[in-house]
């Protein structure tokens, strides 16, 4: 269902719960979100390492029956140059970037 800002909102499926919701104008820019909230990729250094332990997520569209399927993996990376104040003045060193790769998507059956 969207809302009158063109944004949708998704829930994050795991084990069949539904846990964590993310916005955004299309799912994958909510994909994005969910992996870089991921757990256990804080030690990878690069894409590369964190692709090839790529996590399955589930993102279930509101008010549709659909389930937008993506792997996804995220990866520590130094902050860039021109970061925001509130990030040197808490003298953050690095940032976590996520991506996905879209698998599909299922409808649910009700």
């Amino acid at each position: 269902m969207v809302r009158e800002d063109g944004k949708r909102n998704f829930v994050m499926l795991e084990n069949g719960e539904k846990t964590k919701q993310f916005t955004g104008r299309m799912p994958r820019q909510a994909a994005l979100k969910a992996a870089r909230r991921l757990e256990g990729y804080d030690s990878y250094e690069s894409e590369d390492e964190a692709k090839d332990d790529a996590t399955e997520i589930r993102l279930l569209e509101r008010g549709t029956d659909r389930v937008h399927v993506y792997d996804a993996w995220a990866w520590r990376d130094t902050a860039p140059n021109d970061k925001p104040g509130w990030m040197q003045q808490n003298e953050v060193s690095s940032v976590t970037r996520g991506n996905v790769s879209k698998q599909g998507i299922e409808h649910i059956e009700k």
